[in-house]
């Protein structure tokens, strides 16, 4: 696909339909096996009932909440005297000063984000939408590699450049993304800490949420806006910008999948993401003197 048509299709919200390539062709054809399941036969009062439901379900024992949660943190901040950039919020915090009780915390919240995107396939594969029909097949995995490393570079560079704009201007609050202690196995949970986060995010933000939205024939770009403003609102606790950086943020990952039908691409940059700003800063925030 050229940048042309695949901006096209950005714009447009959907595959466009002549006079592009085999592999736009192919972008058609993998929506459409996605809306076969989903559209097969138009929902009844009842089923449209039982879908929102579902979904309101999901959004209160994951994200959703976690949304609400940030909104309010962000207007507690907003209250406080000074700047957002003078306030801190740490992720990955010890949970006790016992090392063994520690990292059982750590894992136990690990388990839940692992808990959340089985939830989220687990719902589809229930309605007959299987993970490989989400673009989470294992024989894509290895070619959907490079893919995600190339997202992982155009999203977190700028992102991070974004938080230091945001954080110089008072928008964004001082973001520790590891206040773990000095412990031996800090870093592979801060690795796993972010595999998970990555997909429970991705599953539930973007392959359940877009797809469920779909069933209850929304456009691909209003369910684009609602995943990409869900994603941004449980960040709001970083701040303004956090919000907003992740609402950009959702809306590349957000478009990417629904044009290839991909989830692979985005859970591995996503991981990449979180693994170098989680490691990253716990083995440099002692050396280097340009993080805030």
């Amino acid at each position: 696909m050229s940048v042309a048509d695949w901006f096209r299709v950005y714009l447009r919200g959907a595959p466009p339909s002549s006079g592009v390539n085999g592999s736009v062709h192919s972008v058609e054809r993998n929506i459409s096996s996605i809306r076969g399941a989903e559209f097969g036969e138009p929902l009844d009062q009842r089923e449209r009932t039982a879908t929102w439901i579902e979904i309101g379900i999901v959004l209160v024992v994951t994200f959703g909440l976690s949304g609400l949660g940030s909104m309010l943190s962000l207007i507690e901040d907003a209250l406080q005297t000074g700047a957002l950039s003078d306030q801190t919020v740490a992720l990955n915090q010890s949970r006790s000063t016992y090392s063994l009780i520690d990292l059982l915390f750590q894992l136990l919240s690990i388990a839940r984000l692992a808990g959340w995107a089985a939830l989220g396939l687990y719902l589809l594969w229930r309605s007959g939408i299987g993970p490989a029909a989400i673009g989470l097949a294992r024989r894509q995995l290895r070619r959907d590699i490079v893919p995600g490393l190339v997202l992982a570079a155009v999203i977190g560079v700028p992102g991070l450049l974004f938080y230091l704009i945001a954080h110089a201007l008072g928008l964004n609050l001082t973001v520790q993304p590891s206040a773990l202690n000095d412990h031996w196995w800090r870093v592979p949970v801060l690795i796993l800490a972010a595999v998970a986060n990555a997909a429970a995010e991705e599953i539930i933000v973007v392959g359940y949420l877009i797809t469920r939205l779909r069933r209850l024939t929304w456009s691909e770009n209003a369910s684009l806006a609602a995943s990409a403003v869900l994603r941004g609102s449980y960040h709001l606790y970083q701040g303004i910008g956090g919000g907003l950086g992740n609402l950009l943020m959702g809306l590349v990952f957000g478009r990417y999948w629904q044009v290839t039908n991909r989830l692979w691409p985005l859970i591995i940059a996503h991981a990449l993401i979180d693994i170098v700003a989680f490691v990253g800063y716990a083995l440099l925030r002692d050396h280097v003197g340009w993080l805030p």
